[in-house]
């Protein structure tokens, strides 16, 4: 099995990212939403190695796999996880994918490593710039929504996680189709996530204000949202993170909710083929530093 060893836990013990590294071509890396694992991508992983591409998806630390430590869930320490990742595995020409809470990790990665070796992003129903409402992000998620949700953890976590799965997907409130046994095994990948990792990156996704970081982000960015998504709403995130990227196109899956990996499993694969195809991105790493042209693309899909 594939493990990069990233550092040591608060008992000493090494912390092991496990990850899988499939196809050849440019590199794509995917990295996972809460409280989820790499196996979320199993509906893009076949379309992009098809496609010619080397994919490579990992374990966030304390979720699939990968070492389940006690500490160690702040941006920081899981972006300096990507970063071992990437050096391990000597990539450049990456394409960076962020789904949900990892969109967190590509923006700081942007920011902590100066963004080396990416030469495009993607982030997908992500968590950024600022999920949190406060005097200057009020269409922000009221922070007694969030406490009360890591309430609900604390007292009963798989209750929880079957709640959340169907709010996930939208059944609740749209006539999305997810059979009941793949509601059930993504309930089980939400449930292999550490107890404390579940809890802990809550408090990070929820907190993190990443509102001056994003304007780091100078490279070809895809944003895709659904406008129907309740658990990580488009007014605070995607609709802001359009401001401050440079360069970026804005796809807004109409009727979507935040599990769109899955119920709009066919167009998101399209849509990031095109995108990382050569004929629509050509920019080197050398290149971006002196773009200074401003566009920005809001497509209703």
């Amino acid at each position: 099995m594939n493990y990069v060893e990233t550092g040591k836990d608060e008992s000493g013990n090494p912390v092991r990212i496990h990850y899988t590294d499939y196809g050849k071509g440019k590199p794509v890396i995917l990295i996972h939403g809460w409280p989820l694992s790499k196996e979320m991508w199993e509906y893009q992983i076949p379309a992009l190695v098809n496609s010619g591409h080397r994919v490579i998806a990992y374990d966030r630390r304390g979720f699939g796999k990968s070492s389940h430590p006690w500490d160690g869930f702040d941006y920081d320490t899981l972006t300096d996880d990507l970063k071992a990742i990437i050096e391990y595995l000597n990539l450049t020409d990456i394409t960076l994918i962020g789904f949900s809470m990892g969109g967190g990790e590509v923006v700081r990665y942007f920011n902590r490593c100066g963004g080396r070796g990416v030469i495009r992003a993607i982030l997908i129903s992500s968590t950024t710039p600022y999920l949190l409402k406060t005097e200057t992000n009020l269409e922000g998620v009221p922070k007694e929504m969030f406490n009360e949700m890591l309430e609900k953890i604390k007292n009963d976590r798989i209750g929880f996680l079957d709640d959340f799965s169907k709010m996930f997907f939208g059944l609740r409130y749209l006539r999305k189709q997810v059979s009941s046994p793949r509601l059930d095994y993504y309930r089980l990948l939400f449930s292999l996530a550490s107890p404390r990792a579940t809890i802990e990156c809550v408090k990070a996704f929820s907190t993190t204000d990443f509102r001056e970081e994003m304007r780091l982000i100078d490279v070809p960015t895809l944003i895709i949202h659904g406008d129907a998504d309740q658990v990580v709403p488009i007014e605070p995130t995607a609709m802001q993170a359009t401001k401050s990227i440079l360069i970026n196109t804005f796809l807004i899956y109409q009727g979507a909710a935040h599990g769109l990996f899955y119920t709009e499993r066919e167009k998101l694969n399209s849509d990031i083929l095109y995108f990382i195809s050569e004929k629509k991105t050509n920019i080197t790493i050398r290149k971006r530093s002196i773009l200074n042209l401003l566009y920005s693309q809001t497509i209703k899909l």
